[in-house]
């Protein structure tokens, strides 16, 4: 998928299925998203959390995105793959903003995904200035968290839906290819998707999105004890390796590991 044909899913309002977006940090996952034939690849800031082992996303850097997604571009997903901008990278001022996504799309991204609202809007232009692509996230933004006081629902109250509407409205008049909508009541997701042109991908925002992201840890169980609500876990690969490196544990303390077969002559 391109950013062309991501942009043109709500011109056909017939679209049979919605669309589907999911988070790699490195090649293993990227391989394993790309083979599941999902529409978009997301390197997230979420890499903090699920992969870096800190509390937010605020402790990534440009640095670790940048690497991640060159891991990522590497394995060549014939996917879309859009890079988040982290923490600072755009709030410091348009130019920086530029600077920091040409850095991403030289790292392998097709287009980038920004934080926030009317106050990012001048950040938003300034990269779409330089011919960059720009998804952007609304709601639960969790580069926000100390200004909302935690990992909060956002738009609960009718003026607080309002202005989640004029923001989506806006970031689509700027040039925003598509929205991510988190953490946010599904009348609402709903409101903003009816209200925009661009298509909407919900992540604790309800169903009726015009597609779904989720963390890949998440859906394959290695996302450890504290899974969001909104996230739906179909394997537990963290069971399945560790019984894998225990059974490889106990052959290697009773001798059967190496065999002959595994041993150079």
């Amino acid at each position: 998928m391109t950013v062309p044909t991501a942009a043109g899913v709500r011109a056909s309002k017939g679209r049979p299925e919605p669309l589907v977006m999911v988070t790699a940090y490195d090649a293993p996952s990227a391989r394993a998203v790309a083979a599941a034939g999902v529409d978009v690849i997301l390197v997230g800031d979420s890499l903090a959390m699920v992969v870096l082992g800190y509390d937010d996303t605020l402790h990534v850097t440009m640095r670790d995105l940048v690497r991640h997604t060159s891991a990522v571009a590497r394995t060549a997903p014939p996917q879309l793959v859009v890079a988040d901008m982290p923490w600072t990278s755009f709030h410091l001022g348009p130019s920086k903003a530029a600077r920091n996504a040409a850095k991403l799309i030289r790292a392998g991204a097709g287009a980038v995904k920004l934080e926030g609202g009317l106050k990012r809007l001048e950040a938003v232009r300034a990269v779409l200035d330089t011919e960059v692509p720009v998804m952007g996230h609304l709601g639960l933004t969790p580069q926000s968290l100390h200004m909302m006081g935690g990992f909060r629902v956002q738009g609960r109250e009718p003026a607080a839906a309002k202005v989640l509407v004029e923001e989506a409205i806006a970031l689509a008049e700027a040039g925003c290819f598509a929205i991510v909508l988190e953490g946010m009541p599904a009348r609402v997701a709903e409101e903003v998707t009816r209200a925009v042109t661009v298509p909407t991908f919900g992540i604790g925002a309800g169903n009726s999105c015009d597609g779904q992201v989720l963390v890949f840890h998440d859906i394959v169980g290695l996302g450890g004890p504290r899974a969001p609500r909104f996230a739906r876990q179909y394997a537990d690969l963290e069971a399945l390796a560790r019984q894998a490196v225990s059974d490889w544990s106990a052959d290697v303390r009773s001798r059967r590991f190496p065999s002959a077969s595994e041993t150079y002559s």
